[in-house]
C-alpha cells in the first residue's frame, strides 16, 4: 500500500511539473479538467487528462 501511495505522489508531482509543457499539446485543457484561482494562486485538477494518460499507459503496458 505504501509503495502505491509513494508512486501516486511522485506521479502527481511529475505531472504537475510538466503541466506547462503538456498544455501545449492539449493535456490539461480537456473537458473535465478543472482550473481555478484561490488565494491568488492558480490551481489545476486535471481529472480527465489523468484518466486519459492512465489509459494510454495501461495500453502501452499491455502491448509490451
Amino acid at each position: 500500500m505504501l509503495k502505491w501511495l509513494i508512486t501516486v505522489v511522485l506521479a502527481l508531482a511529475l505531472f504537475s511539473g510538466l503541466m506547462p509543457v503538456l498544455r501545449r499539446f492539449g493535456i490539461g485543457r480537456l473537458p473535465g479538467d478543472f482550473d481555478f484561482i484561490l488565494f491568488g494562486r492558480r490551481w489545476s485538477i486535471p481529472l480527465m487528462s489523468t484518466i486519459l494518460l492512465s489509459l494510454l499507459a495501461m495500453g502501452l503496458a499491455r502491448l509490451l
